[in-house]
């Protein structure tokens, strides 16, 4: 099972799983209690249950890089194309537009 950390600016607002059913997303109980910090997403309201998915969430999908700097990214750092949510561990907190990203769990 790989893992990564969502982050909302410097937040932690969640956790990013694999595992052999497809995804899970959950909120970090500590971001859902203040009421001050958005959803990560509209496709991903803030609430105490995880969300599951068999593919990677399309939300997350859309953070990864496209053309020629997805194939960069695939041939430098020996990932597979059709590996989405490593290349998201791998490369989403370096340059990510917009104020989430993903980091992967130690």
């Amino acid at each position: 099972m790989k893992k990564g950390i969502v982050y909302y600016r410097d937040q932690v607002a969640g956790s990013l799983e694999r595992d052999a059913s497809g995804f899970v997303f959950s909120y970090d109980p500590a971001y859902l209690a203040n009421s001050s910090l958005p959803d990560i997403s509209a496709t991903l309201p803030k609430r105490t249950d995880a969300y599951r998915s068999p593919y990677l969430f399309s939300f997350f999908y859309g953070l990864l890089a496209e053309g020629a700097q997805k194939d960069m990214q695939c041939r430098e750092l020996k990932i597979d194309e059709r590996d989405h949510f490593t290349r998201l561990l791998e490369t989403s907190a370096y340059g990510a537009i917009g104020a989430v990203y993903v980091k992967p769990a130690v």
